[in-house]
């Protein structure tokens, strides 16, 4: 037994970065599989300058969820390992449960990782949660990105996720868990076939004895995922020369795009859109497929709160003014994500909304800008009550400049997994 666990901890060890930071964050909610991960962690590291801390989400919708915090906490302590708790109290019952707990998991746990200046964070994720994974995007006909499973490593904000037991079973965990005489916490929705996943764990169950097993759907992903990478490539030196930026706006090279082959004009459109509507999920394969058949054909389209414009020589990827309509700040803040305006000291009851058609009618050299009627009326402009101060994409800065905040060359590095 001892041989292997200490195979598992080499496993480990060869996932995380050299040389290793000075803080390694551990997200452990208290299951078997990232009790596992933590006490292996403290293990693996313990003789080196690497601190390991963790993180519990409560995300507030099991009575039983403080208590199994608690015990994460103690076992924490045993180890000699600072613990927290990060509570979400976010959900308003609506939407889809399970998707909303997952994001705000996320995004407390890298605003955790960020506040202690903690680079990489490990997740307990395992062969099986990815054999799970494969098999539901499976059955929602997924492409080979779909199909790639869950990414060993991914960015979040700066701090690195990182998945290393993706190549471990969950059994292996458990006696992992039984041979220290460890003790972890069931989840009773483990159980509970309305959940996606348990459904395709169960499936598992069944599809056996033909030998669709977590070992097989786990190469599938890892084959997925080379041929991801090959097609990444392609894009990423295809953007280059297809795609530009124009203000906040990407221009596509029509003919270019024409000529290429289907999965990377999907993929294209689809790094340009995320790029300008700061949406960070993908629009759903079919409607994707939509927009590229209405362009093809020389028609708009909308797809993920963008305008696609089909233009002489190109397509523009604009906002969509509908998706921005309610957007207001103050003048001195960030407008959708996108966009800062300078202008005078004074302009302190000055706010930034989308210039709309009331907007427009009253910048009367717009047409002179080339930039066409859809992208200007969702483009910031300025107003102090119902008067506009500024549009200085339309042509009427009247003393204000306008910043895009967006980091063009993200543009083309996102069609890179990182």
């Amino acid at each position: 037994m001892k041989h292997f666990n200490d195979g598992l901890l080499g496993a480990l060890l060869a996932w995380l970065p050299k040389p290793l930071p000075a803080r390694i964050g551990v997200a452990v909610s208290g299951g078997g599989d990232s009790v596992a991960l933590l006490h292996m962690a403290s293990r693996a590291l313990a003789e080196t300058d690497c601190t390991v801390l963790a993180a519990t989400v409560d995300h507030g919708l099991r009575p039983e969820a403080a208590e199994e915090a608690a015990q994460v906490a103690d076992l924490a302590a045993s180890l000699g390992i600072e613990h927290s708790v990060l509570t979400w109290q976010g959900w308003d019952g609506q939407g889809n449960l399970q998707d909303q707990a997952r994001r705000a998991r996320y995004r407390l746990l890298t605003e955790w990782a960020q506040a202690r200046d903690t680079p990489v964070l490990l997740t307990g994720h395992t062969a099986d949660d990815q054999a799970e994974t494969v098999l539901m995007r499976l059955a929602r006909s997924s492409g080979v990105s779909g199909l790639a499973g869950m990414p060993a490593t991914r960015d979040l904000g700066g701090v690195t996720l990182l998945r290393p037991l993706l190549g471990v079973s969950r059994e292996d965990l458990r006696c992992y868990l039984r041979s220290r005489e460890l003790a972890w916490s069931e989840d009773p929705s483990n159980d509970d076939s309305r959940f996606e996943r348990i459904k395709a764990r169960q499936a598992l169950e069944v599809l056996a004895p033909l030998g669709i097993t977590s070992e097989v759907l786990t190469d599938v992903a890892r084959n997925m995922t080379r041929a991801r990478e090959a097609l990444e490539r392609y894009a990423h030196f295809t953007a280059q020369i297809a795609l530009e930026t124009d203000r906040g706006d990407v221009l596509i090279d029509a003919e270019l795009l024409t000529g290429l082959p289907e999965e990377i004009r999907r993929r294209l459109l689809i790094g340009a859109v995320c790029w300008v509507s700061g949406e960070e999920y993908p629009p759903r394969r079919a409607a994707t497929d939509e927009a590229i058949g209405a362009i093809s054909a020389g028609q708009g389209a909308v797809l993920s709160g963008c305008r696609l414009l089909v233009q002489k020589g190109s397509i523009r990827i604009c906002r969509e003014f509908s998706a921005v309509e309610s957007v207001t700040c103050p003048a001195d803040q960030v407008w959708d994500r996108r966009w800062r305006l300078f202008g005078p000291d004074d302009a302190t009851q000055a706010v930034i909304r989308p210039l709309g058609e009331a907007g427009l009618a009253q910048c009367h050299d717009w047409r002179n800008t080339g930039r066409p009627h859809a992208a200007l009326i969702a483009s910031p402009s300025v107003w102090i009550d119902d008067s506009l101060v500024s549009a200085p994409l339309a042509g009427f800065d009247n003393g204000w400049a306008l910043s895009l905040i967006l980091d063009e060359e993200a543009l083309f590095d996102a069609f890179l997994s990182h």
